[in-house]
């Protein structure tokens, strides 16, 4: 039995996961699971750069992180940085701050990487199962960016574009006398709230565009089991599931029809900033960029053809928990 710590830090949260992992059984036992929406993202995809206030928000993060860590005694760490860190010119001062906080450098690493751990994060439970189909397509929508991984066991192809729930509200979905690019979630008063059709039809050719070129690399065809994670895909399936509040418990494996997506995201892409915060599933920090996140997800299961999606609460933290075990 091996205890490590793993953290995820992506364009729009950072998550912690310190686990006991015992490679002999495949069995991880949690010791804590947390998220903080810090956006580390915000602008990126306008500027170039990581703005000031969203280093600072991260790196609050990380020192609550490191108090968590030394008190559960990890004897390894490991942090993975996806797509915001990876498109920053200023990415340096990132590093420098998250070293200094917890004594390890971040990896930043390729969307191909990222693809491959959250694969086996997501599907390592799944494996035994015989009410599934073969092969898994696992789709990860983040705030940059979206990972497709397809394969059965093991990964037999991947693809990272820059399509993600952040990004699509930055670029598509602020008012434009906002000024394009505003950086989504510093005010909601920038949103064009609800938005309207031609921002949604912008949403859509973008995602298509993406998926293209995720499909030149993952036949998206050939998918028999569509797995979706993070935040966008949990959300989506905590509001078609009709919940009180927010429990992994019933949200982790369950299966959501495309019915139910197509209407939840309607209902999303037709609510105001009020009407989406006063779900009780929503956390505040998906308020804004729920709508966009939810489409991306709609958009990949039509063009798969998939009639449902296995929604799993484990992905990207669970595989670098893995790396660590051996």
């Amino acid at each position: 039995m091996k205890r490590v710590a793993a953290i995820d830090c992506g364009t729009n949260s950072i998550r912690l996961l310190v686990a006991d992992c015992d490679p002999a059984t495949g069995e991880l036992t949690d010791l804590d699971r947390r998220m903080q929406i810090v956006r580390l993202g915000q602008g990126v995809d306008r500027t170039g750069r990581l703005a000031p206030e969203a280093l600072e928000r991260t790196f609050a993060a990380c020192r609550e992180y490191a108090a968590v860590i030394k008190d559960l005694g990890a004897e390894q760490v490991r942090f993975v940085a996806t797509s915001a860190s990876r498109d920053a010119e200023n990415r340096a001062d990132f590093v420098r701050g998250v070293v200094d906080i917890l004594g390890v450098e971040p990896e930043v690493i390729t969307g191909d990487q990222e693809a491959e751990f959250s694969f086996q994060g997501a599907t390592k439970e799944l494996s035994g199962r015989t009410d599934l189909e073969r092969p898994f397509l696992v789709v990860d929508i983040g705030g940059g960016s979206t990972e497709f991984v397809l394969g059965d066991g093991s990964v037999r192809a991947a693809r990272s574009v820059d399509v993600g729930c952040v990004r699509m509200t930055e670029r598509h979905l602020v008012h434009p006398a906002a000024g394009r690019g505003a950086p989504a979630g510093t005010s909601h008063a920038a949103l064009t709230d609800p938005p309207a059709a031609e921002q949604i039809d912008a949403i859509r050719t973008d995602v298509a565009v993406a998926l293209d070129h995720a499909e030149r690399t993952v036949p998206l065809g050939e998918a028999a089991t569509l797995v979706g994670l993070a935040g966008s895909v949990t959300t989506v399936a905590a509001i078609a599931l009709g919940l009180d509040h927010y429990d992994s418990a019933a949200i982790h494996h369950s299966r959501i029809p495309l019915a139910q997506v197509r209407e939840t995201t309607a209902r999303l892409l037709s609510s105001t900033h009020a009407e989406r915060a006063a779900i009780p599933v929503m956390h505040p920090g998906r308020v804004d960029v729920i709508a966009a996140g939810a489409l991306v997800l709609l958009s990949i299961m039509e063009r798969v053809g998939a009639a449902e999606v296995v929604v799993s609460e484990h992905d990207i933290l669970d595989g670098i928990a893995w790396s660590l075990a051996g």
